[in-house]
């Protein structure tokens, strides 16, 4: 079965939510748009991806994109390709999967329930905190399994190109690289948040297996345990959430 040599897995230019939390009390989390910085880190993640690729026996690029359907994932992957196009990279194709969106955080919430929420998925542990009203981790796991048979099946098609990109959300992408290379919970939950527009790479190897070559940061056992310190015996699983990279 042929499979594309490169996976890029990037997370979403700087949104509004990102810089103000109190948007998710009136503004449904699908419709939240970019910054103009998030503007920027998009256009700029184009040229960065460049050199990422793997040419064709042609020595063309070909790119398949998969994207989640919220407003700020979209605009980044079409300033990615836009930016993309300029470099004379325009052989791609483009499949927006609802299955690749965000968590699940509910409808709108007030900015003080938000933040509760949140020290709340803390304690809890990220990969089995159900939001009220919302998505579990575990939740989120269970449908990129079934966007990944999706992926799986485009793999089969005979002109599959070399580059598959998705562009997704930050607790998505780190779901994602679980679910592929099969990764406890525990290590899930020592993973941090990409920042915006930050990229993953996996290499495909000769034994039609992945390698993820990028190295992604963890918290370290001193932070762990400086987290676990101030918290009451008992009440927190593993680690926990990046606070200074807010999700969404």
């Amino acid at each position: 079965m042929p499979r594309p040599h490169r996976i890029i897995l990037i997370r979403h230019g700087e949104s509004q939510a990102n810089v103000d939390p109190k948007l998710h009390s009136n503004t449904p989390d699908h419709r939240i748009p970019l910054t103009e910085r998030g503007v920027e880190q998009a256009r700029e993640a184009g040229a960065k991806l460049v050199p990422e690729f793997h040419k064709s026996e042609s020595g063309s690029i070909r790119i398949q994109f998969y994207t989640s359907p919220y407003l700020r994932a979209r605009q980044t992957c079409q300033l990615i390709t836009d930016s993309l196009k300029e470099l004379g990279v325009s052989d791609f194709h483009n499949y927006e999967d609802p299955r690749l969106r965000e968590q699940d955080f509910g409808n709108y919430r007030h900015p003080g329930e938000h933040a509760a929420l949140e020290v709340e998925r803390d304690e809890f542990g990220t990969f089995f905190y159900r939001v009220p009203g919302g998505e579990s981790g575990a939740d989120v796991f269970d449908r990129l399994s079934g966007a990944m048979d999706t992926m799986h099946r485009d793999f089969h098609k005979p002109d599959f190109p070399e580059n598959m990109i998705v562009v997704s959300h930050g607790l998505t992408i780190r779901l994602f690289l679980m679910r592929w290379f099969h990764w406890t919970v525990e290590q899930f939950e020592k993973l941090r948040n990409p920042h915006n527009c930050q990229h993953y790479v996996l290499d495909k190897l000769p034994s039609e297996k992945y390698q993820l070559i990028t190295t992604m940061a963890t918290w370290t056992e001193e932070e762990t345990q400086a987290f676990l310190a101030g918290k009451k015996q008992g009440t927190v699983d593993m680690t926990f959430t990046d606070r200074a990279e807010k999700q969404g």
